[in-house]
C-alpha cells in the first residue's frame, strides 16, 4: 500500500461525504448498498452524540490527509455479563483494492483493544465478497464460520462469513493505534 492511513472523529464538515457513502449506490458498492435512508439521521446522531458513544462509533478513515472512507463499531452481546465489538467499514471506490481497508480495520482494532475492556473485535462479510474476506485476514482476523442466511440485501438473504480477532492477539504499543499504519 503506498500512503499512510488514520483515523479521526468525524467533524461537521464529514457530514456530506458520510451522506454520499450511505445514500450513492455508486459510492456504497455492491457490497454496501441497502436501499435509501433518511439523509439527515446522521446529522441528527452526529449532533447528539459526535458519532462516539459508549456503545458504538465512527471514525473517518484517511488515506494520506484524504477521506478514503469511514469505520464503524458497535456492541454485540457475549452472553450476560459480557460484549464485544462488531465492527464495519465503507471506502470511496478510488480507495478500494489499496490495502486502505486492512490497515483502517487494523488500526480499529487495535483503538478499541487499547480504549475498551473488550476481548474480542468481531466482523461479518457477505461469502461472494472475496476482497474483504482478504482485507479483514491481512488486518489480523481469523475466519471463524458462516451464518447461513443472515443478511438481506436487494432483495435476497445472503450468508455472511464471520470474522475475529482477540485481545492477545493484536500488538498494544506506545504507538498512538489511531494515527499511524
Amino acid at each position: 500500500m503506498t500512503g499512510q492511513v488514520t483515523l479521526r472523529p468525524v467533524t461537521e464538515d464529514d457530514l456530506p461525504f458520510l451522506a454520499r457513502l450511505r445514500n450513492d449506490p455508486a459510492a456504497a458498492g455492491e457490497y454496501g448498498w441497502f436501499g435509501w435512508k433518511d439523509p439527515q439521521r446522521g446529522r441528527r446522531r452526529w449532533a447528539e452524540s459526535g458519532l462516539l458513544s459508549e456503545t458504538g462509533g465512527t471514525l473517518i478513515v484517511l488515506l494520506d490527509n484524504e477521506r478514503a472512507g469511514s469505520v464503524s463499531w458497535r456492541e454485540v452481546p457475549a452472553g450476560p455479563i459480557a460484549s464485544c465489538w462488531n465492527i464495519g467499514i465503507t471506502l470511496v471506490p478510488e480507495s478500494r483494492g489499496r490495502g486502505c481497508g486492512s490497515a483502517a480495520q487494523r488500526l480499529l482494532a487495535r483503538y478499541l483493544f487499547t480504549h475498551t475492556l473488550a476481548h474480542r473485535v468481531e466482523a461479518s462479510t457477505e461469502t461472494t465478497n472475496i476482497a474483504e474476506q482478504r482485507a479483514l485476514e491481512k488486518a489480523g482476523f481469523t475466519r471463524e464460520g458462516v451464518l447461513r442466511g443472515a443478511m438481506f440485501r436487494q432483495g435476497q438473504w445472503r450468508d455472511l462469513v464471520v470474522y475475529g480477532v482477540l485481545r492477545d492477539e493484536v500488538r498494544l504499543d506506545d504507538t498512538a493505534p489511531e494515527a499511524g499504519g
